[in-house]
């Protein structure tokens, strides 16, 4: 099973990584924001398909969501989708050599699995154990790898070679979407994605609104919001500024597609 999948990772790593030192400048694992636009005018081709997807599709979904579904409901999701994402936050933070960290998301999960119904409820952070986010782009970059060509990828949003590198693994990696690829269950990980999109738009809709509002150039505003978030993320610094797109770096970190190899 899956025999296809890690030729095609190593592959996609390989490719991805490669761009990313031909051709951008030098990103140091502290989380320099710095970050070359090469394929601007095309990133703003783009952003602006997104902006239309985002007014008549994202934000309509996302506002009926929140008058739907009572707060506690949305809490306990958006509590189920982390508890999902632990065993891949986990093996980031070991690969990121961050035995704390590391700790800290196998006790998560552990306690929120058990005692909170799945993950439903997130009993974790009521006895102390905090929630934290991570994904191999972060690791990449700890790594010392260049962030490559900043990228504005359909729907997702603002990415770069190396984070849009780092979620295609994230993808190959999360056990639920293997599960779910191993039993042909393809909707259970659509599904997935989905409700983190939602949940991601719709704790973002005001911010996002006023930023766009108050902006001279909102592509250029959003580039520097995803640059100045990411660079916090990569120095496991705790930040308040809005998620400026639905890929790498979400709230909840959740691979946004699945990329598993049908099984033979």
């Amino acid at each position: 099973m899956h025999t296809r999948s890690p030729v095609l990772l190593s592959g996609l790593l390989a490719i991805g990584l490669a761009l990313s030192g031909c051709m951008a400048p030098r990103v140091v694992a502290t989380g320099d924001e710095s970050f070359s636009d090469p394929l601007e005018d095309t990133n703003r081709a783009i952003f602006s398909f997104n902006q239309e997807v985002d007014r008549n599709v994202l934000v309509p979904v996302a506002q009926a969501y929140r008058t739907v579904v009572p707060p506690p409901a949305q809490e306990s999701l958006r509590d189920f989708l982390r508890n999902l994402n632990h065993p891949v936050i986990f093996a980031n933070d070991v690969l990121q050599g961050q035995p704390e960290l590391a700790a800290n998301t196998l006790g998560r999960f552990v306690v929120n699995t058990t005692f909170g119904v799945g993950g439903m409820f997130d009993v974790a952070s009521r006895i102390g154990i905090p929630y934290h986010t991570t994904d191999l782009g972060v690791t990449l970059a700890t790594w010392g790898f260049d962030s490559g060509p900043y990228l504005v990828l359909p729907v997702l949003g603002p990415s770069n070679v190396r984070d849009t590198v780092g979620m295609i693994g994230d993808s190959f990696a999360d056990p639920g979407g293997q599960v779910a690829a191993s039993y042909h269950k393809y909707y259970a990980s659509l599904g997935r994605t989905v409700a983190e999109g939602i949940d991601t738009r719709s704790r973002n809709i005001e911010s996002l609104a006023d930023i766009e509002r108050t902006s001279l150039d909102y592509y250029a505003t959003i580039r520097s919001l995803y640059g100045q978030r990411r660079a916090a993320q990569i120095r496991h610094e705790n930040t308040n500024l809005p998620n400026p797109g639905l890929g790498a770096g979400g709230d909840t970190a959740g691979p946004a597609i699945i990329y598993s190899a049908p099984p033979r």
